[in-house]
């Protein structure tokens, strides 16, 4: 009978060296908590539980997933590895295999550690290793004549030739439940650190007569862990390739990769070229042909194909149609609705409001809790005045309407269809259908009339 499989996270330590007073975990890789990845990836495993050994902000911690179905652990002091894989244990199956996962190491694929749990069969621990150029930092991996594996010595622990070994341990393992308990009982804290170490499994394993098979990862940034601000910036980084290689593999033109974030989750079409210096956040929809120019901000939308997004916009929780031109400089707030062919020009800002198809805003306006029909055109400077101090109005723009520039509409107010506004006007009163509706003071121009000037100072020419 194959053995169910828990996944063990450990997520106490405590990230003195990132200077922050948020819990090293939930520092954002790729705009998510890089505990959420760790999770994300273990739950590809299908665990039957995932247990999260906490100790550090263990309550702010524990709100960012109160959705999830996690078992937390509280570790009260940080006595090292084995002693928080220990909290876990006593709500793990005798029977399960434990994978044991690390909250500050992020970008583990679920492919890699599908190769550990299958290299388990036929021996009692799997051990995740890489081959280091520069292994500073990580405990190395001790072989016997016959080139077994016989141990794993941390490097404040090392002799000076033991510290010349490559071949590293990363920290992920998988054993049975049962063998971890009985080999963590066994560990005492005779070390530089004082700490109960897991790494002591390997050697109380071989001591038993035990086999222990270990698994390389290539890719050193999986096992890339973080532990000051600096690190995180690598982190974020390869993270960042890692989506942009994703994303041209799609098809995805991307004019220069390196300087593309993403922090969420990009759906796209075919043919879509994105320039430099964008931000795609959140939940991500992009139709074919879409064109992102540089410097653009696009969070929680959806962008129809053929669309057009011009520099230096900013677009958040909006759904925009087919073939529409935004930008440059245009902000898109919530809750706006965009059918096809709308053009949204330079300096221009709408919010919470509906645009339909072929209309046009496309100088320095703003348009907030507003409805405004097909082909209609509004001219520079024109704005809904939505708010009175209290309360939010709607103003209602019929089809084929034309407002002239330095318009005010005061809402609530209702333009019927194919009303032309004349430029300058305050509009209080709905307008008639097909009617001129403008209001404006007299022009007056005043004979004689000297513009004021300064008074010369005395003792001056």
């Amino acid at each position: 009978m194959e053995k169910v499989l828990e996944v063990v996270i450990l997520a106490a330590g405590q990230g003195t060296r990132m200077k922050s007073a948020l819990a090293k975990v939930l520092h954002p890789i790729g705009g998510t908590p890089m505990l959420s990845h760790v999770i994300a990836t273990a739950k590809q495993l299908s665990p039957q539980r995932i247990h999260v050994v906490y100790g550090h902000g263990g309550d702010t911690i524990q709100s960012q997933f109160g959705d999830d179905d996690l078992n937390w652990c509280l570790q009260h002091e940080q006595l090292g590895t084995g002693h928080a894989v220990l909290q876990a244990l006593d709500h793990v199956s005798s029977a399960a295999t434990v994978l044991v996962l690390y909250g500050d190491v992020p970008l583990i694929r679920e492919q890699t550690l599908h190769g550990v749990l299958q290299a388990l069969p036929g021996h009692v621990l799997s051990l995740l290793t890489a081959n280091l150029e520069k292994p500073e930092g990580y405990g190395r991996i001790l072989r016997d004549e016959q080139g077994k594996v016989r141990g794993i010595v941390e490097e404040k622990d090392a002799s000076e030739v033991e510290k010349r070994i490559s071949q590293v341990n990363t920290g992920f393992l998988a054993a049975g439940a049962d063998d971890l308990k009985r080999w963590l009982s066994k560990t005492n804290q005779n070390n530089a650190q004082g700490e109960y170490y897991l790494t002591d499994c390997t050697r109380l394993a071989v001591q038993e007569g035990g086999s222990v098979t270990v698994v390389d990862c290539n890719d050193v940034e999986e096992i890339m862990g973080i532990n000051d601000k600096q690190q995180l910036a690598v982190c974020e980084r390869a993270y960042q390739r890692r989506q942009a290689l994703q994303l041209m593999e799609q098809g995805v033109t991307l004019r220069d990769p390196a300087r593309l974030d993403v922090r969420g989750k990009v759906i796209v079409g075919r043919d879509i070229n994105i320039d430099i210096n964008v931000i795609l956040e959140g939940q991500i929809q992009l139709g074919d042909d879409v064109k992102v120019g540089a410097n653009c901000i696009i969070k929680d939308s959806s962008i129809g194909a053929g669309t057009e997004i011009k520099p230096n916009s900013v677009i958040e929780q909006a759904d925009i149609g087919n073939r529409c031109q935004i930008g440059p400089f245009t902000r898109i707030r919530p809750q706006t609705n965009l059918a096809d062919e709308v053009h949204l020009g330079n300096f221009v800002e709408v919010k919470k409001s509906f645009i339909d198809a072929t209309s046009k805003v496309n100088h320095l306006s703003y348009i907030g809790d507003s409805e405004i029909g097909k082909r209609v055109n509004v001219g520079a400077g024109t704005i809904t005045c939505n708010y009175d101090g209290a309360n939010k109005h709607k103003t209602k723009i019929g089809d084929d309407v034309f407002i002239g520039s330095d318009t005010q509409l005061i809402a609530p107010v209702e333009l019927g269809d194919g009303t032309t506004i004349g430029a300058g006007s305050t509009i209080t009163k709905d307008t008639p259908t097909n009617q001129l509706t403008l209001s404006r003071a007299p022009q007056v121009s005043i004979k004689g009339w000297q513009r004021p000037r300064k008074a010369k100072a005395e003792g001056k020419n």
